[in-house]
């Protein structure tokens, strides 16, 4: 006959005695199942002072909230209770012996990945007194430098990884934190040679201030540049470059408005993206799931740029925007803007000028910025129609020349496919939205160029192109083609992902 559900039988451990078999009944208080327990094995300790953990795994300590959480043959361990042990730990860190002071730091980041435990730390204050620690600690033992270093890069190491665990409870607000401890967490980040784990803490806590807190963003943009950050990516440590990158993603997310387009001039420098593609995405050790996650996060934000041009509509009356459709036509038929104004009718060169729109694909032949008035795309589609025109030229111009030749049923609109095809691409790419915690769906390309949007449309345009001009198709094939692009475009990101993936 199967135990009862409210009941579950257990192995419970106690340093130098058997284990004890027994069956816990939920239904009775903790507190009651612990004197039990102790009883039995007749500790004189107050019984109040101890508590369950589990023996295996995350070893957590089990309380009235989780305690439904143990299934049947858990090894359980009784032990001193997270009230008692926080008290002690709070003690052994402030020793002033150095072997004492480290085995309780190793104690203590072992112990703060437990809520249980970390709310009662937390509740000594003990989130002061690490961050009093790291700001005295070089100082305090600076005439000990020498003999001291390795013991000291331990303790530290030790100290930062309990001040993180403990933090990412989210018990304590980060807005509490002085100038003098984001500095000194800085200056783990800027000196070189510093020991990995104190360098991986250290980014990490510095992302950490910057997502959660607008007033230590501040703070941090002026103890951090990108370019101080640059010479983690060029190491081997995949860890480490997957925090300095998630600092660059933290800084470039909360940056205001004004500071954003400046921010994002440096990422697409060459110098930057050299540095990631060679050092991390063609780097020997293939991409993990965190890498690929800060590198999608590095890509929407770029891509995240473009969302003001995409939501634009264009302002017929506005002259430099119309100075643009202009250049589109000079350089698809070699003529100046203004040639035709000096001679013919105002009739005649409205003439000229809407045949020539028509050959350019525009939807409005008389008035082509019409055509710019629909968001998604906007402005975005013209940027990407200039870009394409001047950066490969030949290809534009054949494009545009090819379509003038052919029957009006076939002509392969260039103006409208570019709008429809910025739409996709905005699409397909995300532009506008926040990037996901989950996805690590990045593109090599997005590295290689630093206008690799631009380049994307530069090879949906003439694929297009090449597929209207394979098919004879008509202007009733438009959607067809379209959708077949998209699904196209679709399938040649995914398969461009699962490659980056197993590099």
């Amino acid at each position: 006959m199967p135990p009862p559900s409210d009941t579950v039988k257990v192995a419970i451990q106690w340093p130098g005695a058997f284990p004890k078999l027994m069956e816990i009944d939920q239904k009775k208080p903790l507190s009651a199942i612990i004197k039990e327990v102790s009883d039995g094995w007749s500790i004189i300790e107050n019984h109040e002072d101890l508590a369950l953990q589990y023996g295996e795994g995350s070893g957590f300590y089990i309380t009235e909230k989780n305690r439904n959480e143990i299934k049947n043959g858990a090894i359980l361990r009784l032990t001193s209770s997270p009230t008692h042990t926080a008290h002690k730990l709070h003690e052994r860190v402030q020793s002033s012996s150095m072997d004492v002071k480290l085995e309780a730091l190793k104690d203590l980041a072992r112990f703060s990945r437990d809520i249980t435990f970390a709310q009662e730390f937390i509740n000594l204050d003990g989130i002061y007194l690490l961050t009093q620690m790291v700001e005295s600690g070089t100082e305090k033992y600076q005439k000990l430098q020498k003999i001291m270093k390795p013991c000291f890069g331990e303790m530290l190491s030790y100290t930062l990884t309990a001040f993180v665990e403990l933090m990412d409870h989210g018990i304590v607000s980060w807005d509490t934190f002085s100038v003098a401890f984001i500095k000194k967490i800085a200056s783990f980040v800027n000196k070189s040679g510093m020991d990995i784990s104190i360098l991986q803490r250290s980014l990490a806590i510095l992302e950490s201030m910057v997502l959660n807190s607008h007033d230590l963003y501040q703070k941090v943009a002026q103890e951090i540049s990108i370019g101080q950050l640059i010479p983690h990516l060029q190491g081997t440590d995949q860890e480490i470059q997957t925090y300095a990158i998630a600092v660059i993603n933290a800084l470039f997310l909360k940056a205001p408005d004004a500071m954003r387009q400046e921010m994002a001039n440096i990422l697409t420098q060459k110098q930057l993206r050299s540095i990631i593609l060679t050092h991390v995405i063609r780097a020997q050790n293939a991409i993990n799931n965190e890498m690929a996650h800060q590198l999608y996060v590095l890509q929407v934000l770029t891509f995240n740029l473009l969302e003001d041009r995409m939501m634009t509509k264009m302002d017929p009356q506005d002259q430099a925007q119309r100075d643009i459709i202009f250049e589109l036509r000079r350089i698809a038929f070699d003529v100046e803007p203004d040639q035709n104004s000096l001679g013919g009718s105002i009739e005649k060169r409205k003439s000229m000028y809407t045949r020539d729109y028509k050959k350019l694909g525009f939807t409005n032949n008389v008035n082509p910025a019409l055509d710019f008035t629909h968001t998604p795309p906007g402005m975005l589609a013209l940027d990407n129609m200039l870009y394409f025109a001047k950066h490969q030229q030949d290809a534009y111009i054949r494009i545009v020349l090819e379509n003038s030749s052919r029957e009006d049923k076939h002509e392969c609109p260039f103006g409208r496919s570019s709008i429809e095809l910025t739409k996709m691409l905005c699409e397909i790419l995300k532009v506008g939205e926040l990037p996901s915690e989950t996805c690590n769906d990045f593109h090599p390309m997005f590295f290689t160029h630093d206008r690799s949007f631009e380049e994307f449309f530069c090879i949906g345009i003439q694929l297009l192109n090449k597929t209207w001009k394979e098919m004879r198709a008509t202007s009733e094939d438009f959607n067809k083609i379209v959708s077949g692009l998209h699904a196209f475009f679709t399938i040649v990101k995914n398969n461009n992902l699962q490659s980056s993936n197993h590099q």
